[in-house]
């Protein structure tokens, strides 16, 4: 039988909002960072047992998401990156490794250059940082063309699950939908300067071109890059990816457990 695993859960007061997090496992803190439109759940559920039984993982929902309360305003990286540096004073963890995934990798380089004091290392997993990373069609796509219907059935069913309000879930639809639409990036001398060790993950088949990623790659100076098979987060059996057949999770797990702990 295996050993059980330190479980935490509860909400903390950040920069106004009531935001929920998880606590799992004991030892060196790793923070997750979902995507839009998801919840811990729907980005992390089959990797967090995996990895925290060598780590103490962080996981939260972001404003609008999930368990998380909103606020009056649109979302932001920017917000969010502020959201949790605050969480992580909150629970005194002075400084960590920070995994982000699609979305919650935006939020992370924002955390980068505006909260560098809070970072070990980087993982920065199916991102881009500038809208050349993914085809026009992606981006036509936020300009009036997605509706509500469009947002994935797992997306819908994950946050009712946990939030059963159909109002905060079309209003998280909504602020994400519009983040998206304004999104500009960010400019090679801003991604120049982060300076913490980043690890830089893609799917060959991602939302995000593979040209792309390795642009990003050799912008930040301090970086190695991993191109594995698959879509949108099939290497940590995202929720809209899920595939039980796969086995794409056992060799991810050790790639990133080697950058974390090399010192």
């Amino acid at each position: 039988m295996s050993e059980k695993i330190f479980f935490n859960n509860g909400y903390s007061m950040v920069n106004g909002l009531r935001m929920y997090y998880e606590i799992y496992g004991e030892g060196k803190p790793l923070v997750l960072i979902h995507g839009g439109g998801s919840t811990i759940q729907t980005s992390f559920a089959k990797i967090i047992p995996l990895l925290s039984q060598k780590r103490k993982i962080i996981a939260m929902d972001l404003q609008a998401h999930g368990r998380t309360d909103d606020r009056n305003t649109p979302l932001s990286f920017q917000q969010d990156a502020d959201d949790v540096a605050m969480l992580l004073e909150n629970l005194q963890i002075a400084k960590a490794d920070i995994l982000g995934f699609s979305n919650g990798g935006q939020t992370l380089i924002e955390i980068a250059l505006r909260h560098p004091d809070k970072i070990n290392k980087l993982v920065i997993c199916s991102s881009f940082y500038n809208r050349s990373a993914a085809a026009p069609q992606f981006w036509e796509g936020f300009e009036g063309r997605v509706q509500f219907s469009n947002m994935p059935q797992v997306y819908k069913d994950a946050f009712l699950k946990v939030n059963n309000n159909q109002e905060a879930l079309l209003n998280m639809f909504n602020k994400d939908v519009w983040r998206m639409r304004m999104f500009r990036g960010w400019s090679d001398e801003q991604i120049q300067s982060i300076k913490a060790p980043t690890m830089i993950i893609n799917g060959n088949k991602d939302v995000g071109s593979t040209e792309h990623t390795v642009q990003l790659y050799h912008l930040i100076p301090d970086s190695q890059l991993v191109i594995l098979p698959g879509g949108h987060g099939t290497y940590m059996d995202e929720i809209s990816v899920y595939d039980p057949k796969s086995r794409s999770v056992e060799y991810f797990i050790p790639i990133l457990e080697e950058f974390l702990d090399y010192k």
